[in-house]
């Protein structure tokens, strides 16, 4: 196991709380585990071991653990890995025990956000390795599943990578529609400037580099280089000289992401890592102890 000595960043528990309360419900609905209720003695006991079967970075042992103690918060959850570690099949990374109802109902919930999370952080982790040796950062977008943004900006934090804006309330990014609508890349930068306080970083999208030169004369913070090639980023990345944050996107994957780090861009930003992310295959094997 490699542990992960950087990644010390945890989710608020309000957030998980939110997150495991609305997947139980949606599970459990108005009867419960009618299955599990009816098979099930109610004095059992039983424990279990999530364990990976398949390579790769663990993310939301935090969410595991609320699932059970959700519904019973004598249960006893012992995390064996970390958050930000890798791990190989068979790897055990977490073990539960208590009541074998509350294991049995939470089982499902408690696995299907340890192998979403973890699946983020593993694509992360594959995306940050590829750019290495670069001054690229690869960082996630707003395209994430409803309801659990900041569950899967944290799976991200946990592979390695950083976090874009977290909604459209923190940061002002102008994008195309906003310029057309607006009448410009001036206009829009400017109406940007005088609605949002000094606090709020402001980051204009632009296709080409005349567009760049133009969003260049306005005080910003960042500029997104919409699907540049290589080439056309490494000049982007001359006219900026410094005078604010780059940013790479769009045709990003596995293939292209080395050369365009080589460009010399600041950030590149991937909305793969959240919207195609392959589960992490995650086991609970489970063992009915004998009552007493």
């Amino acid at each position: 196991m490699n542990t992960s000595a950087r990644f010390d960043m945890r989710l608020p528990q309000h957030l998980i709380t939110a997150a495991v309360a609305g997947a139980l419900a949606e599970d459990l609905g108005l009867a419960g585990d009618i299955t599990t209720n009816a098979v099930i003695p109610a004095d059992a006991v039983a424990s279990a071991v999530f364990a990976a079967r398949k390579p790769g970075v663990i993310a939301g042992l935090d969410v595991a653990a609320a699932a059970f103690h959700y519904l019973d918060p004598n249960v006893k959850f012992e995390i064996l890995a970390s958050d930000g570690d890798r791990v190989q099949a068979g790897t055990k990374v977490a073990r539960v025990s208590g009541s074998a109802r509350v294991l049995l109902s939470a089982e499902r919930v408690a696995l299907n956000f340890l192998g979403r999370l973890s699946g983020i952080a593993t694509l992360t982790r594959r995306y940050v390795d590829a750019v290495a040796g670069t001054r690229a950062q690869i960082v996630d977008t707003r395209k994430t599943t409803p309801g659990l943004r900041a569950l899967e900006k944290y799976a991200v934090r946990a592979g390695g990578g950083m976090n874009h804006r977290i909604g459209l309330f923190d940061a002002v990014l102008i994008k195309d529609n906003h310029i057309a609508v607006a009448g410009g890349i001036g206009p829009a930068i400017a109406a940007a400037r005088a609605h949002v306080g000094h606090m709020v970083k402001i980051e204009v999208e632009v296709d080409t580099l005349e567009q760049l030169a133009e969003a260049l004369e306005h005080q910003i913070d960042a500029v997104l280089l919409d699907n540049m090639t290589p080439d056309q980023l490494a000049e982007a990345v001359r006219l900026v000289n410094g005078r604010a944050i780059t940013e790479a996107s769009g045709g990003v994957n596995l293939d292209t992401v080395r050369a365009i780090a080589e460009a010399g861009v600041d950030l590149i930003s991937v909305g793969a890592l959240t919207h195609s992310a392959t589960v992490l295959d995650v086991g609970l094997d489970i063992e009915i102890e004998p009552t007493a």
